[in-house]
């Protein structure tokens, strides 16, 4: 290595684990050639983004050579009263991957902890690791956050407990009565990161979301995204619901301009497709009772799930499975980054895309390629 790097770089670089994110279609098609592919590996809603929302692109396009505005001033309005919230409580970033890092950026210190999943999504470790916190990891339950037991990790050294609700690879949720007796236990200095990116999928009356909390102006910040639901993934808009002083502080630190005007734009028309949310959510319901029935036939075990997203045991190497799906022409995410050797996540398509997977699978488990 490098004496420079190896002398002048952050130390806290080198304990980095590189996020794996789902193989992009154009990738594969390079790799292997094929033309008909199709993705089921990062979560995309399979729909596509709101037709409200493309048709607001295509008349602000000549617009483009403006910066946009750094405030996000119409966007937080029409969070704010979404939300039931002051619009001084919002914080809007280049998806919530950046809201993650700006928050670490803002609040983890060297030697501080903090308190996440075993298996959850990686940005939360990632973050605070270049920060330099120590990341203490707890075992899920039944695939589940066990709260009591990361109260229980909780030391005068804990910073921040991220709960990832519903949880990215499992698509289990953490029940409410759960989620307050947490609250009522946990030190009032420790501040709370609820990502409740999938939040709109769970149909189960027990989700409870954070926002309860904010509003009770406890150290909370909730974490919402334009990428799952509304289809805006490549737009990159995330945002943060959280305190007066919280969002103060965080933006401190972020960047000007760093939410797109398009991305800004695209996130109001899409708030106001209420036909494009209910067909996403009637189409998440339709492919996930097939999935179950599919895949109890085959006999294979799954994680009952409140996401958009299924979390399968395929009972052999999962990064092997995964190739030779995609020799099939279909992406999904295998899941030994998660630290789930023999499961992949596969993201609920149309009803095609569903059929297409379950017949690929087949042939796979079965040895036929």
């Amino acid at each position: 290595m490098n004496n420079f790097i190896k002398n002048k770089a952050r130390r806290e670089i080198f304990d980095l684990k590189a996020y794996v994110p789902g193989r992009p279609i154009e990738e594969v098609q390079r790799e292997l050639g094929l033309s008909d592919i199709i993705k089921m590996a990062s979560n995309e809603n399979a729909l596509g983004p709101s037709p409200m929302a493309i048709e607001a692109l295509k008349a602000n396009l000549v617009g483009v050579h403006f910066y946009p505005d750094g405030n996000c001033f119409y966007l937080k309005e029409r969070l704010s009263a979404l939300y039931g919230i002051d619009a001084s409580c919002l914080l809007i970033g280049n998806g919530s991957d950046e809201m993650l890092r700006l928050i670490a950026e803002t609040f983890i210190n060297s030697g501080d902890e903090v308190i996440l999943a075993q298996n959850t999504f990686s940005e939360y470790e990632f973050t605070s690791t270049v920060m330099g916190a120590k990341c203490i990891k707890v075992k899920l339950k039944d695939y589940r956050h066990d709260l009591e037991a990361m109260l229980k990790a909780v030391s005068e050294k804990t910073k921040i407990i991220y709960i990832c609700n519903p949880n990215n690879p499992t698509g289990t949720i953490v029940q409410g009565s759960e989620i307050e007796a947490f609250m009522q236990q946990i030190p009032r200095d420790v501040l709370v990161i609820f990502d409740e990116a999938y939040s709109e999928y769970s149909d189960q009356d027990t989700f409870k979301s954070g926002l309860e909390y904010v509003k009770q102006m406890r150290n909370v910040i909730v974490l919402k995204t334009f990428s799952k639901i509304y289809g805006l993934a490549g737009l990159r808009i995330g945002y943060g619901l959280t305190t007066e002083e919280i969002a103060d502080a965080v933006k401190r630190v972020s960047e000007p301009f760093n939410v797109n005007s398009l991305g800004q734009i695209a996130a109001l028309a899409a708030l106001d497709d209420h036909r494009h949310v209910e067909n996403s959510l009637q189409m998440n319901s339709r492919g996930r009772d097939y999935f179950y029935d599919a895949l109890s036939e085959m006999g294979l075990q799954y994680v009952p799930t409140q996401s958009n997203f299924i979390l399968i045991d395929v009972k052999q190497d999962c990064q092997e499975v995964s190739k030779r799906m995609q020799l099939n022409g279909v992406i999904i995410r295998p899941c030994a980054s998660f630290g789930y050797h023999t499961h992949i996540r596969v993201t609920i398509g149309t009803e095609e895309q569903n059929r297409r997977f379950i017949a690929a699978l087949k042939k796979v488990l079965r040895g036929d390629i």
